[in-house]
């Protein structure tokens, strides 16, 4: 809401069409994630904006659809906030009401009254006010002209004593509005300038549109207003004629229109270095101050947040400096130190109309030193309570800061303390969204990491498991095969003998015989030992491969070897890389150097050489459609592997490259961040490569870069500490 009434748009038919648009782009959203709670706010939200700009039947409509989620509220103020402005929504329709609706609404804004009386008689500082407004405005509908008047009047003095600013407001309007439907304009357009001057004071800028809009001729003095422009070195004292208005007595010479819109525009300004220098130049405009100070709380301590100065007499072009430096106030020496004490202490302005005979601070050195002729400093009041300090100095003229001067300064000053806080609460905001964004960052990052370790532990039970199921039967094979080999050599070596000494065996024999091929048989049986026992040592270096690859990090790094991973990794991958019917196999060429065991996380270094590598087989594969096995042929795909030493850094490199498509400019620029992939829906998760850069960059220290090429392929590089 503050944000929509700190907007400055051109009619209230736009700014209520903006606002519908982005009401309705809220409501479908805690609609679809079954956000009840939400959805009360939204529509609370929209009741007080409708009501606020007179689209009275959607301001009941969604006091409606409040209602329905109004349990899952806790707490009076929400409660009563809802009460309030649905009620005075409610009565807003009854004029143009049948009787049957009208007794509906008089029976329903009674029930929600007697809440609010409730709520009154526990905290009336809060609610008093609220109640009172909806009474007045009960009597109102029903034309009971006196009651009513009696509560317009109770409701702004309990609203104001109060520190109602908004609330001190709408109640002024809707008295303004009460007399003007009654035929008396003079006595509405005084409660319409109190509550412009309210909602000015609130910082409610589409909302001083909106009266403009409605009432220009009751508003006519302010809004175009005879301006008269106000130089530093001015004195008022003797042009000065007055004029009563619901403000008090104010100078006509003054421009609060302007004022009013200087009001607006400090109020939207939310970058605290922009907003002091504006305000500094504003107060001292308007106060016609030579030079201006402004300070804000730091810890125990005053700090120079902003200050101006008019180098000479005569010249328009104020000099601003010091803005957000902090400089503290004890050791600038660029303020009189007792009196800016004094007024933080106490809390109230300090006037000093002739500096050359005030007695009070004689002693103090920058008054001594720099003689002005007269000064102000003001306490900055926010809620009550001091936020700041102002100090104004004329070194031109006596008494420069007249009375009229010091209201106008009192109107600006208001808003500048509130334009303060709301610029430091941006500014807390930025830094807190700043660390929300880093902290979702990370949140990503080590969701993607547990994603991608969740996989790859899966991956490693699996192989882990499946290794040690070929291990045992393996290892049985394997262990029985030498004797096995024996025996049938000793066999053999029988046979043999046995021909050598009975030549002539029979025919049934020497049937069999020829019938088995012994010959062949027993020339072939000792090579196909051979071959078993080849196939069994190629079965347990696989089993280990699996095992390399599978190996779970412990919590501190280890010595391993980074060949070993890329070894395994390759057995792994060998069913992408071998031949298949639309394509040859894809080539792998290891140019290992001499690197000695690094002190890493093999099990997370395996997981990067797993995504390089399965990344550059699908690359490839992309790239192969549509052309033959013959072309591939003619241009065969092919992974190259080369490690070595880079003696000057002390590092371990590790270049994976093929010669695929290689990648355009718009997918490089991406290519490390989150969820960003290049490959078909269910074919990547855009975890592997951020994920890659995290474990080589934050787990291990080193670099992961990367070079590609349309057409020629891509190369990644990898540089690892050796130490």
């Amino acid at each position: 809401i503050t944000i929509e009434l700190l907007a400055d748009s051109n009619t209230s038919d736009r700014f209520l069409w903006e606002f519908g648009a982005k009401l309705s782009l809220l409501e479908a959203f805690f609609q679809e994630t079954s956000d009840f709670h939400g959805l009360f706010h939204c529509h609370l939200n929209a009741v007080l904006v409708y009501y606020w700009f007179g689209d009275f039947p959607q301001a009941v409509t969604n006091a409606n659809l409040a209602y329905e989620q109004i349990d899952t509220v806790a707490g009076d103020f929400i409660v009563a906030i809802f009460n309030f402005y649905a009620s005075l929504a409610r009565l807003q329709l009854y004029p143009e009401q049948n009787p049957k609706e009208r007794s509906a609404t008089l029976a329903k804004v009674t029930a929600d009254g007697e809440a609010l009386l409730s709520f009154a008689r526990h905290a009336p500082t809060t609610y008093q006010h609220q109640y009172d407004l909806v009474r007045a405005e009960y009597h109102r509908v029903l034309e009971e002209k006196l009651e009513a008047i009696e509560y317009y009047d109770r409701a702004i003095e309990s609203a104001k004593e109060n520190g109602c600013t908004q609330e001190e407001a709408l109640a002024n309007e809707l008295a303004a509005k009460f007399y003007l439907d009654w035929g008396k304009e003079k006595i509405a357009r005084t409660y319409l300038v109190d509550a412009y001057y309210a909602y000015a004071d609130w910082g409610a800028i589409a909302k001083l549109k909106d009266l403009e809009q409605r009432y220009p001729q009751l508003l006519a003095k302010i809004i175009a207003p005879e301006i008269t422009p106000i130089a530093a070195q001015t004195t008022l004292a003797a042009t000065v004629s007055s004029s009563q208005t619901a403000y008090g007595k104010i100078s006509a010479l003054l421009d609060w229109s302007t004022a009013i819109k200087t009001n607006q525009v400090i109020s939207q300004v939310l970058d605290l270095e922009e907003l002091l220098s504006k305000l500094m130049e504003t107060l001292m405009q308007n106060a016609g101050a030579s030079k201006g100070v402004l300070l804000l709380p730091e810890a125990d301590s005053l700090v120079i947040e902003a200050m101006g100065n008019y180098p000479e007499e005569g010249t328009q072009n104020i000099e601003i400096s010091s803005v957000g430096r902090s400089l503290p106030l004890e050791s600038s020496g660029e303020l009189p130190l007792a009196i800016v004490l004094t007024v933080w202490h106490e809390g109230k302005t300090l006037v000093v109309n002739d500096v050359a005979t005030e007695t009070r601070f004689a002693a103090d050195s920058y008054l001594m030193q720099h003689q002005p002729k007269s000064l102000v400093c003001m306490p900055l009041i926010n809620r009550g309570k001091p936020s700041g300090i102002l100090y104004l100095e004329n070194r031109f003229a006596s008494a420069a800061f007249t009375s009229d001067r010091l209201e106008l300064l009192k109107v600006l000053s208001s808003q500048a303390a509130i334009s303060i806080e709301n610029a430091r609460l941006y500014e807390r905001s930025q830094d807190y969204a700043q660390q929300l964004e880093e902290s979702l960052r990370e949140l990503q990052l080590a969701q993607e990491q547990l994603v991608q370790n969740e996989k790859m532990a899966t991956i490693g039970e699996l192989t882990a498991g499946i290794a040690h199921e070929i291990n045992n039967p393996v290892g049985f094979i394997a262990s029985n095969l030498e004797p096995a080999s024996e025996y049938i050599r000793d066999i053999i070596d029988l046979l043999n003998l046995y021909r050598q000494t009975f030549s002539h065996p029979g025919e049934i024999i020497e049937a069999k015989i020829e019938e088995i091929e012994l010959d062949y048989l027993l020339e072939d049986l000792p090579e196909s030992i051979k071959s078993m026992k080849q196939g069994t040592e190629r079965i347990a270096q696989i089993s280990k491969s699996m095992r390399t690859f599978s190996r779970t990090d412990t919590a501190v790094a280890v010595f391993g070897n980074i060949h070993w991973g890329i070894d395994s990794t390759l057995l792994i991958l060998k069913h992408r890389l071998k031949a298949k019917a639309n394509r040859p196999e894809i080539e792998v060429i290891k140019n290992y150097g001499n690197l000695p065991e690094l002190k890493c996380y093999p099990g997370q270094l395996n997981q990067v050489f797993m995504n390089l590598l399965a990344n550059a087989i699908d690359a490839m594969d992309e790239a192969n459609k549509g052309k033959t096995y013959e072309e591939i042929q003619a241009h065969p795909n092919r992974i190259t592997i080369t490690t070595v030493i880079a003696e000057k850094k002390q590092e371990a490199i590790i270049k994976i490259s093929d010669n695929g498509p290689g990648m355009p400019e718009q997918v490089k620029e991406k290519i490390f961040e989150h969820l960003f992939t290049t490959k078909a829906v269910g074919k990547g998760t855009g975890f592997g490569l951020s994920i890659s850069r995290q474990i080589v960059e934050e787990k291990h220290g080193g670099e992961i870069t990367f070079t590609s090429e349309v057409g020629l392929g891509t190369e990644f590089c990898i540089a690892l500490p050796l130490k």
